[in-house]
């Protein structure tokens, strides 16, 4: 059984980890029958700066509403996150996770009347900083100028003219993030 287990690479500890604390979330969170995620995995609008909401703002990136909602963040988390963790190493990506992660978090708890609950944000800031990876420092990838005008564009859109329980400030924040990191990385901030 060991010979066979060492065949497995723990390959992107960040990302793998986060997907498993996401997955342990959501079965705790069946479990309590949607207690666990209303009291500490969603954000909740115009409720100022509390002890309780800020432990939110960090927590909230961990919660989803529906299995559809984790399934889909963690498959582009786990296609797109790997390579990023490569590039960036592991101990940037936390910390571009977690600051992402929280300040979209206070300025949507301040400012927009939605809530927020899962990895989408974060999952657009790896689409964004996905884009940087294989470039060199002085030129503009037309993949990254590509994925902005899809990703960012298409939630704009979104956030204007659709009505749905979707936080697309969270999308926008996110991948306005990703672009952020990728440009100081690429300027050796």
């Amino acid at each position: 059984m060991k010979k066979f287990l060492n065949k497995f690479d723990y390959n992107s500890p960040v990302i793998l980890t986060y997907a498993f604390i996401c997955l342990a979330v959501f079965i705790a969170n069946v479990i309590t029958n949607g207690w666990l995620n209303k009291t500490l995995f969603i954000t909740y609008p115009n409720t100022g700066i509390g002890l309780l909401q800020i432990l939110r703002s960090v927590l909230y990136i961990f919660g989803h509403a529906s299995l559809s909602h984790l399934t889909g963040n963690m498959t582009m988390f786990l296609l797109v996150g790997p390579v990023v963790e490569e590039k960036y190493g592991s101990e940037k990506l936390l910390i571009m996770i977690l600051t992402t992660g929280i300040a979209t978090a206070l300025i949507n708890t301040l400012f927009f009347s939605s809530g927020m609950i899962g990895a989408s944000g974060i999952v657009f800031m790896l689409i964004i900083l996905s884009a940087f990876t294989g470039t060199s420092k002085d030129k503009i990838p037309i993949t990254l100028v590509l994925v902005c005008i899809i990703y960012i564009g298409g939630e704009i859109s979104s956030g204007m003219f659709s009505h749905d329980n979707i936080s697309h400030f969270g999308h926008i924040a996110g991948g306005v993030c990703g672009l952020g990191w990728g440009i100081a990385h690429k300027k050796g901030v």
